[in-house]
């Protein structure tokens, strides 16, 4: 297990602010935006920065004050950092040689992680002969080659292009059952987030906001950043006018929300564009909620297609390509969407 408790670093103009969080023989995804502070947190765990205060707790050992080298924590960078005078297989046992392990040993062990990662065709080739993906295998295993008992990744699928890091993220989640030690991931990414997780901790302004499992982040953020951040793009203020029987009744402008749970005064409400449905004729459905409204726009995202449907408030709604078509929606065309009371998160 890996421990932070009450992590705290100040540089100009910047603090991580008393992070604390436990990590199992799991993958832990810490997800949030550019200059959230996730790779000034990474450094101090690896002691890489000093820390003004807090504990880190490896396997209860306090490794706080120790150096880098002494913390047997593998760190993967962004950019890989690979020493480009040095072949595959140099790169791969430098951490063995500064150790002081025997050359034949150095060469067994190269061996067998390069098989491992399947790399073994690269040992004898230097950096700059090496493709994105090859390179990530081989900074995964120069840090793991020296058996650590915690991992941490900076970003390490961000320099790919698309289909590579797809298929990566199954490699990693199959490294990380091969090695099963504390992994620590950090992405801005959220397809990457969760699709990888075993749980995810959203961070922002150098403060870590909540931790969950991917479910739990995706559908029930306990904070409003957290929602707007992992896609509740529908964000409405509005007023309780009613609440009885589970159900609130929310007024926002001269629309009325119905959300799941008894509220009262000024709320935000907060729903998923992919939670609402649209209908060409106002059909007999489960849904509380069904508005009337008018195409304003439609958004081509290549798998998807997002809707902008006013109904005196602007929602945003994506469905299939293929229901587009079916139903032949054209900007200006008069629908009906619809959503369930469930689907409506309240701050």
């Amino acid at each position: 297990m890996l421990e932070i408790i009450g992590l705290t670093k100040k540089v100009p103009g910047f603090s991580l602010k008393n992070i604390t969080f436990s990590v199992t023989n799991e993958y832990f995804v810490i997800l949030g935006p550019s200059g959230a502070g996730k790779t000034m947190l990474l450094e101090s765990i690896a002691g890489l920065r000093k820390i003004d205060s807090g504990r880190i707790i490896l396997n209860n050992r306090d490794i706080t004050n120790l150096p880098p080298e002494k913390r047997n924590i593998g760190f993967v960078f962004q950019e890989y950092a690979l020493f480009p005078h040095m072949k595959v297989h140099e790169n791969i046992a430098y951490g063995l040689k500064v150790r002081g392990v025997n050359r034949e040993e150095r060469k067994r062990k190269v061996a067998e992680i390069a098989k491992l990662l399947e790399i073994t065709n690269t040992l004898d080739k230097y950096p700059n002969e090496l493709s994105g993906g090859e390179k990530q295998r081989v900074a995964l295993a120069r840090a793991l080659i020296l058996n650590p008992q915690a991992l941490l990744l900076d970003e390490p699928l961000s320099a790919l292009d698309a289909p590579l890091r797809k298929e990566l993220r199954v490699e990693l989640r199959r490294i990380h059952r091969q090695f099963n030690i504390p992994t620590i991931h950090v992405t801005h990414d959220q397809i990457e987030a969760f699709s990888l997780a075993d749980r995810i901790g959203v961070m922002n302004n150098g403060e870590l906001l909540e931790i969950g499992t991917p479910n739990e982040i995706f559908n029930s953020p306990k904070t409003l950043f957290v929602a707007k951040f992992i896609g509740f793009e529908n964000i409405f203020h509005g007023k309780v006018v009613e609440a009885s029987n589970g159900i609130s009744k929310i007024k926002v402008d001269n629309q009325i929300i119905y959300a799941a749970g008894e509220y009262k005064g000024d709320v935000i409400v907060a729903l998923r564009p992919e939670n609402i449905i649209i209908m060409l004729n106002k059909a007999s459905t489960s849904a509380r909620n069904v508005l009337e409204g008018k195409i304003l726009d439609i958004i081509d995202e290549t798998h998807v297609v997002r809707i902008l449907v006013n109904t005196g408030i602007t929602f945003k709604v994506i469905i299939t390509k293929n229901a587009l078509y079916k139903m032949g929606l054209k900007p200006g065309q008069r629908v009906y969407i619809a959503f369930k009371a469930s689907s409506v998160k309240i701050f």
